[in-house]
């Protein structure tokens, strides 16, 4: 079975010559060739579409250019001076550096700002490991540069064309024949990931989930499928520390699952007598894994002397 991992570079990058045509990725045999370059001459842009990397994918990947060097080689547009802004290729050119190289191979090109800010976006959408809300922004940010529009009116326009899209009127025959739901229509067809309908049904939601919980996703800390379960907790406080309590001991979906049972039902009407819920604390107290972390286990050697001050004032009264 073949990946992207295994396919050549010029075949990955296929949806740039989709969006862009042959000029950007296809020039002339000269403008084609690969150079190598001081690694010290490539200068990183002020923005990227990617904000994480994987520090043990960095390692691996810096162990692997050690051992068989860069096989495929970045993509840089020329600067003053005699340096270059790399384009494509940001977590090679990091494991290049922890790898100790002092030179790489580059490919370079003669890009105005707009294109090289689309060719870095459609590039980023290539990633195996890119999660549903980083692509869904990612897909965003390229409509908005496409069809020259802000991410809000991008989305408003998405959502105007699935509303009309059921009926047999003039006004789908307005919208759906304007020139941005035109280039919407083919930008989805290029990318071939999925359709437009598609992506307004089940990715547009993602962008409703609690700040707190987008933030992990970006962050590429925590699994989507796990970051989505969470958002059902509606406490604040409460979702904050179940997403601490994920990453910092790796639960697993099932885990999170059983936590958030458990917080709904803490939720409920008080059905228990008060003695029912201090033995049902204790014994979830027990079972759980708080005692493992210093902090929280300070918290609750400071909860547990303020009951046994309780308990002896009720003595002593």
């Amino acid at each position: 079975m073949s990946s992207k991992r295994n396919e050549p570079y010029a075949a990955i990058k296929k949806p740039v010559d989709l969006l862009f045509g042959s000029s950007v990725t296809q020039p002339d045999n000269k403008a084609n060739a690969t150079n190598t370059i001081a690694i010290t001459k490539i200068k990183l842009p002020a923005s990227q579409p990617r904000r994480y990397f994987d520090p043990q994918k960095l390692e691996e990947l810096s162990r692997s250019i050690k051992e068989l060097g860069i096989l495929e080689p970045l993509l840089v547009r020329p600067l003053t001076e005699g340096d270059y802004e790399l384009v494509a290729g940001e977590r090679r050119y990091k494991a290049a550096l922890m790898a100790g190289l002092t030179e790489v191979p580059v490919v370079v090109r003669e890009m105005d700002d707009a294109t090289t800010y689309q060719v870095r976006l459609v590039e980023n959408l290539q990633r195996e490991d890119l999660n549903p809300l980083e692509e869904t922004e990612g897909i965003l940010e390229l409509l908005a540069l496409r069809i020259e529009m802000t991410r809000d009116e991008v989305i408003s326009h998405l959502n105007r064309m699935r509303n009309v899209c059921d009926r047999n009127s003039e006004l789908r025959h307005n919208v759906m024949s304007q020139p941005q739901t035109q280039v919407i229509e083919e930008l989805f067809g290029s990318l071939g990931r999925m359709s437009w309908e598609s992506f307004v049904k089940n990715r547009l939601p993602l962008l409703n989930l609690p700040a707190d919980v987008l933030e992990v996703l970006r962050s590429g800390t925590l699994e989507y499928t796990k970051a989505r379960a969470i958002a059902r907790v509606q406490d604040e406080e409460t979702r904050k520390q179940l997403l601490e309590d994920a990453r910092a001991y790796n639960l697993s979906l099932n885990e999170i699952k059983k936590q958030i049972r458990e917080i709904e039902q803490q939720f409920l009407p008080e059905t228990l007598s008060i003695k029912d819920q201090v033995d049902s604390t204790f014994r979830k107290l027990k079972q759980s894994k708080v005692l493992d972390d210093p902090k929280k286990k300070a918290k609750v050697e400071k909860l547990l002397a303020q009951l046994e001050a309780l308990m002896k004032n009720d003595k002593t009264n």
